[in-house]
């Protein structure tokens, strides 16, 4: 990296902590840690996404009958989370690094009292040299309430915990301009802003992991818009980690260019909060120029067309263009019903403010 580093995110993902037979690869996972812990050494604040408590159980229990998938997930992970993170804090405490659990759920980024919660428990273990492991709390997230995958999280945690980059380990070297498969094909070494990938990008997942390359690409890109480096690289390449930061030109990855604007925390929160959406304001065309131009534009009611869904004051809401696309969210400063009350009416108050608006 040309500049110092104070802060970032590593996400190991559970096809590098994992065996071809589901088990947990300790012996991986052991590697990764003596790099971290090196890092962490040298000063660099270090948060830990790590997946690897489904394969902890199953390598500890067979399930003694038959469970569909939820309720193998919810058992596996009840019993190798614990395994897990103790085989985490036994291998860091080796170099005297104490490290912290944080079982979160994608619930718990839904309001921003919740979010902020979350962000002062991990600044503090930051700053007593706590190294904290963040998972998905898998025993109570079930369908909707689900990440995509720990990408999706590693993201939010990389965006809230204004890291200043993002590593994600996979199984492959990066981002290929083909099938990964294919000899021919090689890795993007660089993806600038606003670059077209979808002749290269496939939608299928791999392995033990609930995502893909696409999940993968889409957090990187909406993390690298809000000033952070996204570095999607081969967990299991030896001493992957170090090279990427002591030798970055000679390592293969892909590195996503971050945006050189800043983002409020408010918007990162928000940026992140589609998921959370309680309903949609419908804007017409000029209001969709304005607020796509580059200038710091609020959305006022003489601009919306139609409200849909019931929300209440500081909600998360979708916004609309008038060709139907969804370009955005925004916190809306009143609940639907005044919302619909003022709707198409010219001096108004703003019902999303430019500081609580994130166009994608």
């Amino acid at each position: 990296m040309k500049e110092k580093l104070t802060r970032i995110a590593i996400k190991i993902g559970s096809n590098v902590l994992t065996r071809p037979d589901g088990t947990l690869d300790v012996t991986r996972m052991s590697a990764l840690v003596d790099q971290i812990a090196f890092l962490h050494k040298k000063g660099l604040e270090v948060i830990l996404i790590s997946s690897g408590a489904v394969a902890s159980g199953r390598s500890e229990m067979t399930a003694s009958r038959k469970l569909d998938s939820v309720d193998q997930r919810q058992l596996f992970s009840a019993i190798g989370q614990v395994k897990l993170i103790n085989r985490y804090y036994e291998l860091f405490r080796d170099y005297g690094i104490c490290v912290g659990q944080v079982l979160t759920t994608k619930e718990n980024f839904s309001t921003r009292r919740h979010y902020l919660n979350q962000k002062n428990c991990m600044t503090v273990m930051l700053q007593s040299g706590v190294i904290p492991i963040v998972n998905e709390n898998d025993t109570i997230s079930v369908t909707e309430l689900m990440f995509t995958d720990n990408d999706e999280l590693s993201g939010l945690i990389a965006s809230m915990m204004d890291a200043q980059a993002l590593i994600i380990l996979s199984n492959i070297d990066g981002i290929y301009n083909g099938s990964p498969t294919d000899p021919a094909s090689e890795v993007i070494r660089e993806i600038e802003q606003g670059k077209d990938l979808s002749d290269y990008i496939q939608a299928t997942r791999s392995g033990f992991g609930r995502g893909g390359m696409l999940t993968k690409t889409n957090i990187a890109r909406k993390v690298a818009d809000e000033g952070i480096r996204v570095i999607i690289a081969n967990g299991k390449r030896d001493n992957i980690l170090i090279d990427l930061l002591m030798h970055p030109d000679k390592t293969i990855c892909t590195r996503f260019i971050p945006s050189e604007t800043p983002v409020s925390s408010i918007k990162k929160w928000i940026a992140h909060s589609d998921g959370f959406a309680k309903g949609e304001l419908h804007i017409n065309q000029c209001a969709t120029e304005v607020i796509n131009s580059e200038k710091a534009a609020s959305i006022l009611p003489i601009g919306i067309v139609d409200v849909v869904g019931e929300f209440e004051k500081d909600d998360i809401v979708r916004i609309i263009d008038h060709n139907g696309q969804a370009i955005g969210v925004g916190k809306v400063n009143c609940d639907a019903p005044q919302a619909r009350q003022n709707m198409g009416q010219h001096g108004k108050k703003a019902i999303v403010h430019y500081d609580y608006l994130y166009i994608e």
